[in-house]
């Protein structure tokens, strides 16, 4: 059966104004009217060797970061292309691989900054080591209808330990995984785009514990593809900065608008900040699709609080999509709210809310 005929909304999207003028960019690039930012990555020239430090690294990041957002910026603007770039001999993708390869000997990709060395196979919070773990990649037909179909590519394990996690067989690692390499990834991705896949979406799990995996696989994509971060927004400054040049679309949840409900339920502290703080970089960064997967009796302290930051601080154009699937899982039971279903009259409290403060970009 095609796709179009179980998802006839991801067609006529083609149709919704909003959508199309926030997620502008990403329908050009899965349109092939624009390459995609890792593309242009590949384009822009980095001078660096082994013998440069880390905080060298970065101060030559930081300014390549400022190039390639002028570099975009003409590509967009259609007075360059990728064939006037040339090919240099490394670049502002190879220099995001080598300051992620040498994070990974003190980890601080997520906001636990657990600092332990796994090029030396010791584990931190997340329990991933150096070689990526593939649970499966195929066309995901239950995303937003923008990105449908979707190339998922999940992958285990996670920095976040929500109890109520539908997919905690992945990322709790209750499965094992196929180890996989960075050629083999980007053959994975190639395979999807020539499928008919609109992207790339990197999640898990949570993709940030592969961040090395991810930057080294797109040296080998040759096809053009728009990348999705699919993150629970739990990510470190460091991240946030090698994501930038990267990513096209950041599909981030908002899972809590108070860290005692972090907490509690997932084990995040500090996760407003956190979660805040990466939204706004990703606002910078590309573009935003925000998700926010209502709670049992969490609408008062969490629903509601994360829809008016999200009009305060992003906009009311902004691709919101409140989501009403929670169904208990795993340890849900563990807490007492969690044990049952979202009813349709918190769902609909939380929407009018929305409607009501001016979002009107909803999936």
């Amino acid at each position: 059966m095609s796709w179009y005929l179980v998802r006839p909304d991801a067609l006529t999207i083609f149709k919704d104004e909003k959508v199309l003028r926030s997620l502008n960019r990403y329908f050009k690039v899965f349109r092939d009217k624009l390459p995609a930012k890792f593309s242009i990555a590949k384009k822009i020239e980095a001078v660096f060797d082994e013998s440069y430090s880390l905080d060298e690294l970065w101060a030559l990041h930081d300014k390549l970061t400022v190039e390639y957002y002028r570099v975009e910026s003409m590509v967009n603007r259609g007075e360059t292309s990728l064939e006037d770039l040339g090919e240099p001999k490394r670049s502002y993708l190879d220099l995001k691989v080598e300051i992620a390869r040498r994070l990974l000997k003190s980890c601080v990709f997520c906001e636990r900054r657990c600092r332990v060395n796994r090029l030396e196979s010791k584990l931190g919070y997340c329990r991933c080591g150096y070689t990526f773990l593939l649970s499966s990649a195929f066309h995901h037909l239950g995303e937003e209808p923008e990105l449908v179909p979707s190339g998922t590519v999940f992958s285990l394990g996670c920095n976040l330990t929500c109890l109520h996690c539908q997919n905690w067989t992945i990322s709790q690692q209750m499965e094992p995984g196929e180890p996989t390499t960075s050629e083999e990834l980007a053959e994975i991705v190639t395979r999807l785009k020539r499928e008919g896949c609109r992207n790339c979406n990197m999640v898990g799990g949570s993709p940030t514990p592969w961040l090395h995996v991810w930057l080294e696989a797109f040296k080998y994509v040759k096809v053009n593809i728009p990348t999705v971060w699919n993150s629970n927004s739990y990510y470190s400054v460091e991240t946030a900065k090698l994501l930038k040049g990267f990513i096209d679309v950041y599909l981030l949840d908002y899972k809590y608008g108070r860290d005692e409900c972090a907490v509690k339920i997932s084990n995040a502290p500090n996760y407003v900040e956190v979660c805040s703080r990466n939204h706004l970089i990703a606002l910078e960064s590309g573009e935003l699709i925000i998700r926010v997967l209502l709670l049992p009796n969490h609408i008062e302290c969490c629903g509601k609080p994360i829809l008016k930051w999200i009009r305060d601080n992003i906009g009311e154009w902004v691709r919101v999509n409140i989501m009403d699937q929670y169904r208990p899982h795993w340890r849900a039971d563990e807490v007492p709210e969690l044990r049952r279903r979202l009813t349709h009259a918190e769902y609909i409290e939380a929407l009018e809310y929305a409607k009501s403060i001016g979002l009107s970009n909803l999936a």
